[in-house]
């Protein structure tokens, strides 16, 4: 459910724009974008100067007026969505470009940066006050209102309910009571949450604590080892966590990441392929639930193939794939931001050549040279060759990047098998797999006489 809000800026835009376009609260720029400009703070502070003082005649870095009227140079939208709206950074982002197109049209200069830094998303959209058409957009009551309506017309289109007016002004909450709300988690989760990251790589228990007090957490050492976050008013026992949780067992989920790793004895006995043949074995011979059977035989071919050896492996290894995803995640998003900023830049460097070579421009034309003439000057781009050579880096940054893809792709379908094996073993080491299998069944073939 998104609110929005405006803010006027009369002599702060490119701050502003610095601030919006922050890597640390965009995923390093991938959820940003921009019309008739480039995502940039510079750049787009350049761009938006030009149209600004081409057609009101003032200057866009004027200072502040003694008499409290300054001119308006750009307007501040947030549009701040319910963490109970549950949505993805990539659909709020999207809701985000599309109201900005919708309400301003294509001819306005303006900036997108979707935020994930805080216990809500929240798009921020920086529009100036002229657009390239010239045509002058104002701030007022009546504008706000129907931005606000084709917001919601927005989120209902992309199934995201709109704004509850009747809760506007609910208390804010701080944002780990917010994920307690949202996720249901504790302070003994996020412990926990923290302890699966760093299994995944340190090399014994002590390492584990004492990385944990890097991170602000408080260790008590003694008969039994207590953990507090920071923040958190009462330290837990390790104990208390669950049973993956003991000294005993963080010393296993450690040694067996490492036996993980390709130096387990090939010819050792795997007490978790010996489950699930025996489970397999056991769902044959009362022939039921031929898909789950399917499954069973596509898992116990993955623990083969892998050669895994226990349910403690599999475990380390879901630790230590979730933080080479997570890097190769960051990086890809770190190259595909660096190409889509660069395929801008050269968008408008062509159509700048493109334009120059014309023997007669309109006054919009000539306009766009202008501006993009700024933004090529901030590049240090003069010439035709300068944008073969920015087509280049656009390749070679493209081909860097596959192979990282390729792993990112392969760690998410690794971690969906090992997800799978370790979920399924839970179910059946629980005892009554089989009967849950044939009431399941029962129930299947109970339905189907009923639909004849």
């Amino acid at each position: 459910m998104p609110y929005i809000k405006s803010v006027s800026i009369h002599s702060t835009v490119e701050r502003s724009l610095a601030y919006i376009l922050n890597p640390e609260k965009t995923d390093s720029l991938l959820l940003t974008n921009s019309m008739n400009c480039i995502p940039d703070p510079k750049c787009a502070y350049l761009a938006m100067k030009t149209v600004y003082e081409h057609f009101s005649g003032y200057k866009f870095d004027e200072p502040l007026s003694q008499n409290g009227k300054s001119r308006v140079k750009a307007i501040h939208y947030i549009q701040s969505f319910d963490p109970k709206d549950n949505i993805t950074p990539e659909l709020a982002h999207k809701i985000g470009r599309t109201l900005a197109r919708k309400s301003f049209g294509d001819n306005c200069q303006v900036v997108i940066a979707t935020h994930i830094d805080k216990g809500h998303l929240h798009n921020h959209i920086i529009i100036n006050t002229y657009g390239v058409d010239g045509k002058k957009f104002n701030a007022n009551k009546k504008t706000l209102d129907e931005i606000k309506e084709i917001s919601d017309r927005v989120c209902l289109a992309l199934g995201v309910q709109p704004f509850d007016k009747s809760k506007a002004k609910r208390k804010t909450i701080a944002y780990n009571e917010w994920q307690n709300e949202k996720h249901g988690t504790s302070w003994k989760q996020k412990i926990c949450d923290e302890i699966d990251k760093l299994v995944g790589w340190v090399k014994n228990v002590d390492e584990l604590l004492a990385e944990l007090e890097m991170l602000g957490y408080t260790v008590k050492l003694g008969k039994y080892i207590s953990v507090k976050a920071p923040d958190q008013q009462r330290a837990v026992r390790l104990k208390t966590l669950g049973e993956d949780y003991t000294v005993e067992s963080l010393d296993s989920r450690i040694l067996w990441r490492d036996v993980g790793a390709g130096i387990n004895n090939p010819c050792e006995r795997s007490a978790l392929r010996d489950k699930y043949s025996e489970t397999i074995s056991s769902v044959q011979e009362v022939n039921v639930s031929h898909p789950s059977l399917e499954q069973l035989g596509t898992l116990l071919s993955i623990i083969n193939r892998d050669r895994l050896q226990s349910i403690g492996e599999v475990d380390g290894k879901i630790e230590q794939i979730k933080f080479e995803s997570e890097k190769s995640r960051q990086e890809v998003n770190t190259m595909e931001t660096k190409c889509n900023l660069l395929k801008s830049l050269a968008a408008q460097t062509e159509e700048y050549f493109s334009l120059t070579d014309k023997p007669s421009l309109t006054a919009e034309e000539q306009l766009r040279v202008e501006m993009y003439r700024e933004t090529l000057a901030q590049k240090n781009i003069g010439s035709r060759s300068d944008l073969d050579y920015l087509k280049g880096v656009i390749a070679e940054t493209e081909q860097k990047a596959a192979p990282v893809r390729e792993h990112y792709n392969k760690c998410v379908t690794l971690l969906k098998e090992y997800s799978d094996i370790e979920t399924t073993y839970e179910e059946i080491s629980q005892g009554d797999y089989i009967s849950k299998l044939i009431e399941r069944q029962r129930k299947q073939d109970t339905s189907q006489r009923h639909k004849r």
